[in-house]
């Protein structure tokens, strides 16, 4: 049975924990006010930007691996994206700011990478590769890591955003899954190999501490 582990409330409740996650909080606003910067923008000057998305297997495709995930269909599309947005990234940054650092580039390129590859012939666009690969991410991170915070992370993304899983098999035509599966691989992928990084401190009780100095000491070696 895994041992499930309380992280150390001096380093959870300190006030560096809580203005990591105010930081988090407000980068995560910021990308979201971005989006919506850019949409409205694209619609006020009639600037028509989705052609910039992803096109499998062309060269004029190939900006889109950067610029797609900025771009929306329509308002209703970047509305649904926004609230995911805003919570997983938050949850990211506060909980795996180590982590964050490689996962966060490799879920925003790489599924366009993988869908410019061998995604179908369309125009890829939207900011839901980074939702799946950050759901991916947190929920696999919280089912192989000991610590509270981490379950507690997992358990409430899955909640929220369980029933995204759908959005990776191929039964909608006007959706990306290809986006939504490469990036969820992706996401569960590293949350696998970067599970020994932000790893909070255990919290530790008297009678361990006892036991430990009953161990030292000269009579019991």
């Amino acid at each position: 049975m895994m041992q499930v582990h309380t992280p150390d409330p001096t380093y959870t409740s300190s006030e560096r924990a809580r203005a990591n996650f105010r930081l988090a909080l407000r980068i995560a606003l910021g990308l979201v006010a971005l989006l919506w910067l850019i949409m409205i923008v694209n619609g006020a000057l009639d600037l028509s930007l989705e052609r910039f998305g992803v096109r499998p297997r062309t060269w004029s495709g190939l900006p889109g691996i950067l610029l797609a995930p900025l771009l929306h269909a329509d308002i209703a599309h970047l509305f649904a994206n926004s609230a995911p947005l805003l919570v997983l990234i938050t949850a990211m940054l506060h909980l795996y700011p180590n982590s964050a650092l490689r996962v966060v580039p490799a879920i925003y390129l790489g599924p366009g990478v993988a869908v410019w590859l061998w995604g179908r012939a369309s125009i890829h666009i939207g900011a839901s590769g980074l939702i799946y690969g950050l759901l991916a991410y947190v929920f696999v991170a919280g089912t192989i890591r000991h610590d509270r915070r981490a379950i507690a992370a997992s358990l409430l993304v899955c909640f929220l955003y369980g029933s995204l899983v759908w959005g990776v098999l191929p039964i909608q035509p006007a959706m990306s899954w290809e986006t939504h599966l490469s990036a969820a691989l992706i996401g569960a992928v590293l949350a696998v190999a970067l599970r020994r990084l932000d790893i909070p401190p255990r919290r530790r009780y008297s009678w361990e501490d006892e036991a430990n100095n009953v161990d030292e000491e000269p009579g019991n070696k």
